[in-house]
């Protein structure tokens, strides 16, 4: 009896380290994200100012082109998890850049790309022209239609585009402190804009500063925009997990799947 309970374990014990071995493969196997249904290369293109730029490669460098921020780390997750599909990840990023910037090379930088998917995440450096008084500053009414005018020449171009507006957002955080208050009013008065935008042109939105809002609620705002402004590599995370959930509303392919 005792030599029959030991071949049992034995046995048990070879079939479930043979199970553990192979586990990485079956899960690999079974894999829902190994391709689409579209069954098509998607050109996805992230505009905006330095939080998209991200210090990223202006040559064709593939180790630098993306950045080191959320999105690099969108295409990353992506690309990895669909590699079958051969999409295509474009940043296009400037630090600095305000909506005015973005007219001037939506041209070159964006409708001659011919992207699937266009993401843009601009207006902070708007407000801080307006804190400044700069004489290059918008109002309210100017920003929301230049924004306008880069969507209307996005669809007029490519009417299947899908365009992914993100909010700006700022935190109390460094040199913002002092003056955070006209910080915020500017900040939100774009953000409505944005929404507004959103909503009349049936464009993903994407609501950083909510997830901001609830990201403080588990560490202090400076864990996670390290200048007011600038995100710090755990924020660039959680706005890539935020991105990839409202984008896959629109994208089908990204349907159920959770990136990072």
């Amino acid at each position: 009896m005792a030599e029959n309970t030991r071949r049992n374990f034995i046995k048990k014990s070879a079939l479930v380290t043979l199970m553990a071995m192979h586990l990485p493969e079956v899960l690999r196997a079974s894999s829902p994200y190994d391709s689409n249904p579209e069954n098509k290369s998607f050109t996805f293109l992230f505009q905006g100012d330095s939080i998209t730029d991200g210090n990223r490669g202006r040559n064709a460098d593939p180790n630098h082109i993306m950045g080191h921020g959320y999105a690099y780390s969108i295409a990353s997750c992506i690309g990895a998890d669909f590699c079958k599909d051969n999409h295509h990840f474009i940043n296009k990023g400037i630090s600095g850049n305000t909506i005015s910037d973005l007219e001037k090379r939506w041209q070159n930088d964006a409708l001659d790309l011919n992207p699937d998917v266009i993401s843009i995440l601009v207006g902070i450096n708007d407000v801080a022209s307006e804190i400044d008084k700069k004489p290059t500053a918008l109002n309210s009414a100017e920003f929301e239609n230049k924004y306008r005018k880069l969507i209307l020449d996005s669809m007029k171009t490519n009417s299947a585009t899908v365009l992914v507006l993100c909010l700006p957002f700022v935190a109390p955080v460094g040199k913002r402190i002092a003056d955070f208050e006209d910080w915020n009013k500017a900040t939100i008065e774009k953000a409505d804009c944005i929404q507004k935008l959103a909503k009349e042109y049936n464009a993903v939105l994407v609501n950083f500063p909510q997830v901001l809002e609830r990201a403080i609620k588990k560490a202090p705002a400076e864990y996670w925009i390290w200048d007011g402004i600038h995100p710090t590599v755990p924020f660039h995370t959680l706005m890539a997990r935020e991105w990839i959930k409202e984008v896959s509303k629109k994208v089908t392919f990204l349907k159920g799947y959770s990136g990072l």
